[in-house]
């Protein structure tokens, strides 16, 4: 049975795929369904905050959350580029203290990977 819209497996307290919460459309408007952007990496990145948040309950205060919320989304940065998020901020954490400002752009997981893609290449 589809209660508001959604199969019978879906648990009442998961969050809704925002590709669920859109009308349905006829095919009049699938060009502007087609155009719409996809969220889907977004929600496999919170995927993980969703499934430990009632084991982790709280972050402790505001600013642990705030710091939680910097820490996920690094991380989250990091994996869509196809870098290794544990091996990355063990470089940049260990590399930025002793780098000037105007190569701190060689820390970013895009520029970082390309750097180490060359490096192995040479």
């Amino acid at each position: 049975m589809v209660k508001d819209g959604l199969p019978p497996f879906h648990a009442p307290d998961a969050p809704i795929p925002v590709s669920r919460t859109l009308p349905e459309r006829g095919p009049a408007q699938e060009g502007a369904r087609n155009s719409m952007p996809f969220n889907n990496a977004a929600e496999r990145g919170l995927r993980g905050i969703a499934l430990g948040r009632k084991a982790w309950l709280f972050c402790g205060s505001d600013r642990g959350g705030q710091r939680a919320a910097i820490m996920y989304g690094l991380i989250t940065t990091a994996k869509l580029n196809d870098v290794d998020p544990q091996a990355w901020l063990a470089d940049v954490l260990a590399r930025i203290n002793d780098m000037p400002q105007t190569r701190l752009r060689e820390l970013l997981p895009w520029e970082w990977k390309a750097i180490r893609e060359q490096t192995k290449a040479a």
